[in-house]
């Protein structure tokens, strides 16, 4: 359940089960049946489109209502659709751009972003949004691994990108004009079967390279219907208002799954408006543009809340519009839940937290506030079509208070990694679960996370891999080995540290180590703590470094 519907729900919730079966019951609206998806039998929605680009087509009936809307611009659902269909036809008649080639997308937050996502996805092409804080050498690592037709990037990426081996057009001078060039062009209307791949959003590799996740139009047809659901389901606990009245502030990058499959497309499908803050995340700039654009719906990671806590004097703000208030992409504690609550009214009458993964798509289990009320540690329950089993190390179900690897089963679990077999097989076994790494407990039905992938560093909502930054170290002249670790930070939750020994004739530097990293990879993988010595790492009898010995 979302936590628009806990929180309109928080009277009424002897009704929810009631309401949850009459809607996804026989006959119901979002009826539940069971299924073959890709060679396993599985739970689905019965009534549910087949391709994205069938949700542009529709979306003109929103008319001129807002979809997207930033500090500077305003752009309704038909002239969006308007947009979509000219840098369609762009795309294809100019760039050659037909179904299964790659689009890739680089760049900061806008509405042409949103509208190039539409446009590649409603040719049956597929969006591959590249990380916007990439260095040049990951941007044209992404480049030759996805090998897209075309790269449409903003000036300041596009110059990272410059010798791109494929078109590189920026946003603009080139995509704004695409998207006014046809204005009376149609939708395209390409043959797209549910299970063809429609976006990749990279995720960091545990080996050291980003691995694109392939998501199809299965996966976000199916987000949108969980989305439609917990609508619906608000809408019969007596909510006041329609979906097509919820303005979702959109403070994350596009080219997570959070902003982008959970915020931009479900809104093309209900009628709400996204409301855009662009630019490095400002306390007062956002919380300006939540009074001014009377925004409702807020889903933030715990980083931005601990800003927001910080900032402080949130009562000379006009926030009473904003009624749902969740986090989710990094774990946050009890206690600053209880501070969230003290300072944000939203967060004390509907705070919620979710579980989930780049490749799950989106939320695999949700607390909302009857959960963490009952148990304040909790990440919820499975939500709709989620299967969730804890598993032990032969990936046998454990029964309830057991810890283990949480594993997934749902038509949200991606196609698997781009031209990575080896990986994939690792991540989706048999029946198509999805092994995330991750070790949990379940207890009661409800889910608490006991620690992420064994190594990953969570700095600011990003998935830091300490192995891509000790490959990139080991380059160093001077670097014998290294090891990198995430430590606990006040407002990013960690921060990335590395251990370097030096070699016996280097002269190691802190400052020259973060530029020999940042030269190479993003800024927020770039170590901020550094401890340089020429003492052998600790090493198991196999030789492996014991990473709980070492300090920075």
């Amino acid at each position: 359940m979302s936590a628009t519907a806990a929180d309109q729900g928080q009277d009424h919730m002897e009704s929810v089960p009631e309401v949850m079966r009459r809607l996804t019951g026989p006959g119901g609206a979002f009826e539940l049946v069971h299924e073959d998806v890709l060679g396993s039998r599985m739970q689905v929605f019965a009534h549910r489109g087949t391709s994205l680009a069938d949700v542009v087509a529709a979306s003109v009936r929103h008319g001129d209502r807002d979809y997207l809307v930033t500090e500077h611009e305003r752009i309704s659902f038909a002239c969006h659709a308007r947009r979509v269909a000219s840098l369609a036809r762009v795309l294809r008649d100019d760039y050659g751009v037909g179904k299964g080639d790659r689009v890739a997308i680089l760049g900061a937050n806008t509405p042409g972003w949103v509208v190039a996502f539409w446009a590649t996805v409603s040719l049956g092409a597929v969006a591959v949004g590249y990380n916007a804080w990439w260095s040049a050498p990951e941007i044209t690592y992404a480049i030759g691994h996805t090998r897209p037709r075309v790269v449409l990037a903003d000036a300041k990426r596009a110059a990272l990108a410059a010798g791109s081996p494929v078109p590189l057009l920026t946003f603009e001078e080139h995509v704004e004009e695409f998207v006014r060039r046809y204005p009376d062009a149609p939708l395209p209307a390409p043959e797209i079967d549910e299970d063809d791949p429609a976006v990749i959003v990279y995720t960091s590799g545990t080996s050291g390279r980003p691995k694109g996740a392939v998501h199809s139009h299965r996966n976000l047809l199916a987000v949108i219907d969980y989305h439609r659901l917990n609508n619906a389901l608000a809408t019969e606990l007596g909510s006041p208002d329609g979906p097509e009245d919820r303005r979702h502030l959109l403070a994350l990058p596009l080219f997570h799954i959070a902003a982008l499959h959970n915020l931009a497309v479900p809104r093309l499908v209900d009628g709400g408006a996204v409301v855009m803050h662009q630019g490095r995340f400002d306390v007062d700039r956002v919380l300006r543009l939540i009074e001014r654009e009377r925004v409702t719906n807020w889903g933030a990671v715990p980083t931005m809340a601990h800003r927001l806590v910080e900032h402080g004097g949130l009562d000379r703000y006009d926030l009473s519009s904003l009624t749902a208030f969740s986090l989710a992409s990094a774990p946050s504690t009890p206690a600053f839940h209880a501070r969230l609550r003290e300072v944000l009214p939203a967060a004390g009458r509907a705070l919620a937290n979710s579980y989930g993964l780049t490749e799950s798509c989106t939320g695999a289990a949700v607390a909302t506030a009857a959960d963490l009320a009952q148990s304040p540690e909790s990440l919820g329950r499975p939500v709709v079509t989620v299967e969730l089993e804890v598993r032990d190390a032969e990936a046998r179900p454990l029964p309830g208070g057991q810890e283990g690897e949480i594993c997934l089963r749902s038509p949200f679990v991606m196609l698997g990694y781009w031209e990575d077999p080896e990986a994939t097989a690792q991540a989706v076994r048999d029946g198509r679960w999805l092994h995330t790494g991750d070790i949990g407990v379940l207890e009661d039905g409800l889910l608490r996370l006991t620690s992420r992938r064994s190594d990953l560093i969570l700095r600011g909502g990003e998935n830091v891999y300490p192995a891509e930054i000790e490959n990139v170290l080991a380059e160093c002249p001077g670097v014998r080995e290294c090891l990198v670790l995430g430590v606990p930070h006040p407002d990013l939750g960690q921060e990335v540290a590395a251990v370097v020994v030096a070699g016996e004739e280097a002269s190691l530097t802190d400052a020259a180590l973060a530029e020999f990293v940042r030269q190479r990879l993003a800024y927020y993988k770039v170590p901020s703590r550094w401890r340089i010595t020429t003492q052998a790492l600790p090493r198991n009898a196999t030789g492996k470094v014991v990473r709980r010995e070492v300090r920075v």
